[in-house]
């Protein structure tokens, strides 16, 4: 049997039966990966029309030698597998040694810096892509952002990232984890640390009530606008609408300061651990468009013009396993705009990303406002 040209590496998590449920509506071959192939099998016999798809069952250690062997032959790797500090390098070293194109979900911005530093130049010498981040919370907000720099003159972003719903235990593992390390804004073109308690009060585009917004471990806009000569100076924030699980991450956030930084490695990971299965322990609800629904706003501003964009979405897991999806689905056909550490925008076009979420109707036209110099051109 021929190999598939896609791996979804980790498809037994909530993302990952995602990314396959649109792989099989790309109708696109794939692997589908992980370390148990019953509980593989269990998984994908309740993906919705997986019977239609093309798809074999690999059980695979997690060790750069078995996953490179795993990974030789195919294409693009599409990696779950996280928290990604942790778990992520031996996936990147088989994608780097397999040939094969590399990106995943993660929501940890030392990672981001970490893969850029690491690989980066040794994916682009390969003509290779390197995309670490291809989700909603980031890529959609990067969208938004890449409208607004269409304007020229405007250098700096003020970014927020919303929605509604709770995070997988994936997600909140994430969440503690990135909360153990130091986060940066851009300023002047530089990286400069947040305040690990930092916390603001946000307007909320179409309603009148407020919001919290955290930094979110600084997300991974600061490291993808860093070297644009546009922008100089990006900041993030996001969260979701509930303020009762804002304030318990600022209250976990004080206790992670005062008590978890303090301890070993080991036992860090333990404590953080047991805390996100204290909160997320079991698999969410499929998302409900109705309910489950996403905001991602950027303010763009220079020294004489502005411009403010607003993107309404649904489903902001669905989203980022659409985003998977067309990654791998772009990727086996057509090679990226970038090769090397890249954003989704960077190694597929903004308005092609948008294009792809409004066609399966996750997410509205944007709504884009300008004042000042930028709206005189």
């Amino acid at each position: 049997m021929s190999k598939k040209p896609v791996v979804i590496y980790g498809v037994t998590g909530y993302t990952g039966r995602l990314v396959a449920e649109y792989l099989r509506e790309y109708r696109m071959p794939f692997i589908a990966a992980g370390r148990d192939a019953k509980r593989i099998k269990e998984v994908m016999d309740k993906v919705p029309g997986i019977e239609t798809a093309e798809y074999d069952i690999v059980e695979v250690e997690h060790t750069t030698e078995a996953l490179t062997k795993l990974f030789t032959g195919a294409k693009v790797v599409l990696n779950m597998v996280g928290p990604f500090m942790e778990l992520g390098p031996e996936a990147v070293e088989a994608s780097l040694a397999a040939g094969c194109h590399y990106t995943d979900t993660n929501g940890e911005q030392n990672w981001m810096m970490h893969a850029e530093e690491t690989w980066g130049a040794k994916f682009a010498e390969k003509n290779l892509l390197l995309a670490p981040g291809i989700a909603q919370m980031y890529t959609t907000g990067e969208i938004a952002a890449q409208l607004c720099l269409e304007h020229p003159g405007l250098d700096t972003l003020d970014i927020l990232v919303l929605w509604k719903g709770f995070p997988t235990y994936a997600s909140t593992q994430t969440i503690f984890s990135i909360l153990t390390a130091n986060f940066y804004y851009l300023e002047s073109k530089k990286y400069v640390q947040w305040a690990p308690t930092a916390k603001s009060e946000v307007m909320v585009p179409g309603q009148h009530e407020t919001a919290m917004a955290l930094p979110w471990g600084g997300t991974a806009h600061p490291v993808w606008f860093k070297n644009d000569p546009r922008v100089n100076n990006c900041k993030a924030q996001g969260g979701v609408f509930a303020r009762p699980v804002m304030d318990g991450v600022v209250q976990i956030t004080g206790v992670i300061e005062e008590q978890i930084k303090k301890l070993p490695k080991a036992e860090q990971k333990k404590a953080l651990s047991d805390m996100a299965a204290s909160l997320q322990a079991g698999m969410p609800p499929r998302e409900n468009p109705r309910e489950n629904i996403s905001v991602d706003s950027v303010h763009a501003s220079g020294p004489l013009g502005r411009a403010h964009c607003v993107i309404h979405g649904t489903c902001n897991y669905k989203q980022t396993g659409l985003l998977q999806a067309y990654a791998a689905y772009h990727l086996v056909q057509a090679p990226p705009k970038r090769y090397g550490f890249a954003s989704g925008c960077q190694a597929f076009g903004h308005r092609e990303l948008l294009g792809v979420l409004q066609s399966f109707g996750l997410v509205s036209e944007p709504v884009m406002t300008l004042s000042g110099n930028v709206a005189k051109r």
